[in-house]
C-alpha cells in the first residue's frame, strides 16, 4: 500500500538505512520509481506485488512498518495478521484506517487519535 511513497521517502529523508515499498498497482509502482529516480532515492526497494503475497513470501524482518491500505477493505486486519513473522522485536507499526483494527496479541497501542474520517494509531511489539 505504498501509494505516492510520501511516508517512505521521509523514511529515508530521515535516515532509514532501507525502505521496502510494496505497491500493488502497476502505475503506481511506476511512479513511486520515477519518484526514486528523480530523487535519487538510496536504499529503497520498490516492490510490485500484493502486500499479502509479499508478506508471506518475505524472509527480512523491519523494525518500523506503515500500514495504510485502501479504507474500504479489510486489508489492516489481513496484513496485520501477516506481519508478526516479519517484525523485529520491539518493532513499532503505524496503522491508518476508517475504523479501529483489531489489534494482533502481543501488540502496544502506544498513541491513537482520530483526523476527521481517519483513524491513526501506534502500536509497539
Amino acid at each position: 500500500f505504498a501509494g505516492s511513497g510520501a511516508l517512505g521517502f521521509e523514511a529515508l529523508s530521515r535516515g532509514a538505512a532501507r525502505v521496502v515499498m510494496v505497491e500493488h498497482d502497476r502505475r503506481a509502482a511506476e511512479a513511486l520509481r520515477v519518484s526514486a529516480q528523480a530523487l535519487d532515492a538510496e536504499g529503497l526497494e520498490i516492490v510490485q506485488s500484493d502486500a499479502l503475497i509479499y508478506l508471506e513470501r518475505a524472509r527480512e524482518r523491519f523494525d518500523v512498518v506503515f500500514l495504510d491500505p485502501p479504507f474500504a477493505s479489510d486489508l489492516a486486519e489481513r496484513a496485520s495478521e501477516r506481519l508478526a513473522e516479519r517484525l523485529a522485536p520491539g518493532a513499532r507499526v503505524y496503522v491508518e484506517t476508517a475504523a479501529a483494527v483489531e489489534r494482533p496479541a502481543p501488540w502496544r497501542l502506544l498513541r491513537e487519535a482520530r483526523a476527521g474520517a481517519v483513524r491513526y494509531a501506534l502500536y509497539q511489539v
